[in-house]
């Protein structure tokens, strides 16, 4: 099957549902985001911010780019003027170089905290009590170009099915407790971003509101020169 097909077959799953579909275009050609581009999808993923430069640079300016890998700091100013959401904040000092580096191009950038639910040590994340602890910190409130909508997670490499609709029923409850006692009055803290390839059907039984989507679109990833962490 094409990209094309393959796309369309989660496309008309997700839109039914109202879930959306971030393609996963880390390690893909630009030619390949341009394919999946032209057969209607706008939200692409990257992992990588060296990657993600030059793909924003080769292709439509009006794609929708998230950022859904580690962000190390003194990386966050590549992608300041032109990335919609970053889906991996997982530290306080990591969003408050966002803050930065946002202001300096007159800009608010979305973001969402990356929660660790995993029962594995490989993976980024805060725990539950530290993203409370940013949230009711005074350097947060200081915030001005930053905006949170919302909690990401990924779950457990390999896990049965229960454990894994186990961890994305935290992240769920998560959310709607920062909901209630931080962003009540914000219509703005609506995304649950959690489920891939795999898990996506389980994520969205929990409540997920995009699903992260990669290889069963694209297929196999095909540059093998990226190095450099994001």
């Amino acid at each position: 099957m094409s990209i094309a097909d393959n796309l369309l077959k989660y496309k008309n799953e997700l839109d039914e549902i109202a879930v959306k579909l971030i393609a996963v275009s880390k390690y893909q050609e630009a030619a390949a985001v341009q394919e999946a581009y032209d057969a209607g999808q706008k939200v692409f993923g990257e992992n990588i911010v060296q990657e993600l430069v030059e793909k924003q640079a080769q292709l439509p300016q009006d794609i929708e780019w998230h950022l859904i890998g580690h962000l190390q700091t003194n990386k966050v100013k590549y992608i300041a003027p032109f990335i919609s959401l970053i889906q991996s904040v997982d530290s306080l000092k990591l969003l408050l170089e966002i803050d930065k580096q946002a202001a300096k191009n007159k800009r608010v950038i979305d973001c969402l905290l990356q929660i660790y639910i995993a029962d594995e040590d490989t993976k980024f994340g805060l725990g539950f009590d530290e993203a409370i602890e940013l949230l009711r910190s005074e350097e947060f409130a200081a915030l001005k170009n930053v905006r949170i909508v919302g909690l990401m997670g990924i779950a457990s490499n390999n896990a049965l099915e229960k454990q894994t609709l186990d961890e994305f029923t935290e992240l769920k409850v998560l959310f709607d407790g920062i909901k209630l006692s931080f962003f009540r009055k914000e219509d703005s803290f609506k995304e649950v971003s959690m489920g891939m390839s795999g898990d996506y059907k389980l994520a969205i039984e929990a409540g997920s509101t995009m699903v992260r989507v990669g290889s069963s679109i694209f297929g196999k990833r095909k540059i093998k020169h990226w190095k450099e962490e994001a």
